[in-house]
């Protein structure tokens, strides 16, 4: 079974940058739909990126221009980078993997059910912004 084990979580200052890598135990990364997704508390898990295995990446609306999502094959690792972080962005922060291609419908990682399509996740890596 592939694992997905997630890093570089912790405290950060508001406007601060944060790297999270997330490395699989198997042959994953460029194989499979990568993404990266995050909840708080009391909320649902939502979408944050996610990467194809041809390269191509989504983001959430609303984290497009601040979070990079890339992926290093030869490592086996997916990483997140997260600049000028806001309170809203902390969260405990998941990589997932699919097996099917990333979703590129209406929605994209933010499609309502898009989540289900991932069937190996983390344990997750906390973030906090204050």
């Amino acid at each position: 079974d592939v694992q997905l084990v997630e890093s570089g979580g912790g405290s950060v200052q508001v406007g601060g940058s944060l790297r999270l890598s997330c490395v699989a135990s198997v042959d994953t990364i460029g194989r499979y739909c990568m993404g990266w997704f995050r909840q708080i508390p009391d909320k649902e898990r939502e979408g944050v990126a996610d990467i194809d295995t041809d390269g191509s990446t989504t983001y959430a609306d609303s984290l497009k221009g601040r979070f990079t999502i890339s992926q290093d094959n030869a490592k086996n690792t997916l990483y997140l980078q997260m600049n000028s972080l806001k309170p809203e962005d902390a969260a405990m922060y998941y990589c997932a993997g699919s097996e099917h291609r990333c979703w590129r419908g209406s929605g994209a990682i933010e499609a309502y059910g898009v989540q289900v399509r991932f069937g190996t996740w983390g344990q997750g890596t906390q973030v906090t912004v204050s």
